[in-house]
């Protein structure tokens, strides 16, 4: 039986509105909320909502503000950074979540920069998940990159955060980097690159919760993917404190296309199967 396939709407306080799209199977056994890479709209996760729907796990994928659906789009007057999307959002997408299905959302998930925030999400609500799934992310240190790329990166993160500033909003579509993102995102996300730490204005001891994590990870990576490497992951997973790790490594061969950052997104079906193996999630309701 297909799934059933839907858009949700949402508000925040502040009045941002964004649909969610849920992916739904007949018989709900899980539910995943899963964070979008950045620049991505939530519609590109549907082919991987649809492969997780034939084990049983519903998926409700985020809207990033200024994306998609959101009612929002950054420039010089309008702006947010992570603490809005950790703060005000994601919560939102969350309580969606547990109000649509029995147990609420045994998982939480990202794709690159939404790996990243579903790990600071955990950090901040400890009851949000019984797992967390991380595909193709890892935290963008310059120091947990290859030695050519730590040369340049720590100019890249400066340069994008300087042409944010300069234009209201980075316009990534134009660079060929994320969409039209709002400044202060940028702001957050290159001082992470540069620094190592997640240090978000208005959220406090954000690098202490993330060492207080002890919850299943379970991470795929790409093996011909340079934005997300093997060591920006560790970097990212040696901020936690679990002790039930699992990191998968996929080459073309066995995805069938390109091992890169985003073509496994249409052909999901090996991303799926890496991530429900080792903890039987698609055979097992505890």
């Amino acid at each position: 039986m297909s799934p059933a396939v839907e858009w949700r709407p949402l508000a925040a306080a502040d009045g941002h509105r964004w649909d969610v799209l849920m992916v739904r199977p007949a018989e709900i056994r899980r539910t995943l909320v899963w964070l979008p890479a950045l620049g991505v709209a939530a519609k590109h996760y549907e082919p991987f909502g649809r492969e997780l729907a034939l084990h049983g796990i519903a998926t409700c994928v985020h809207e990033w503000r200024g994306l998609g659906t959101s009612s929002l789009r950054a420039g010089r007057t309008c702006d947010w950074g992570y603490r809005e999307l950790l703060e005000s959002d994601i919560p939102r997408t969350l309580d969606l979540a547990r109000g649509d299905t029995r147990n609420g959302p045994g998982i939480i998930g990202g794709h690159s920069l939404g790996g990243q925030l579903a790990s600071c999400t955990v950090a901040m609500h400890r009851d949000t998940a019984q797992a967390l799934w991380l595909v193709a992310s890892g935290a963008p240190y310059f120091r947990a990159f290859s030695l050519p790329k730590q040369l340049w990166l720590p100019g890249a993160y400066h340069l994008l955060a300087l042409l944010a500033r300069a234009h209201g909003a980075l316009p990534g579509r134009r660079l060929g980097f994320g969409g039209q993102e709002a400044r202060s995102v940028i702001r957050d996300w290159s001082r992470t690159g540069l620094t190592g730490r997640y240090a978000v204005p208005g959220v406090e001891n954000l690098e202490q919760r993330l060492r207080d994590v002890d919850i299943a990870i379970d991470s795929v990576l790409l093996a011909d993917d340079w934005l997300a490497p093997r060591s920006s992951l560790d970097f990212l997973l040696s901020k936690m404190n679990s002790q039930r790790i699992n990191i998968r490594v996929l080459g073309e061969q066995a995805l069938g296309v390109r091992a890169d950052h985003f073509a496994w997104m249409r052909h999901p079906s090996k991303v799926v199967e890496s991530l429900l193996a080792v903890r039987g999630w698609d055979h097992h309701d505890d």
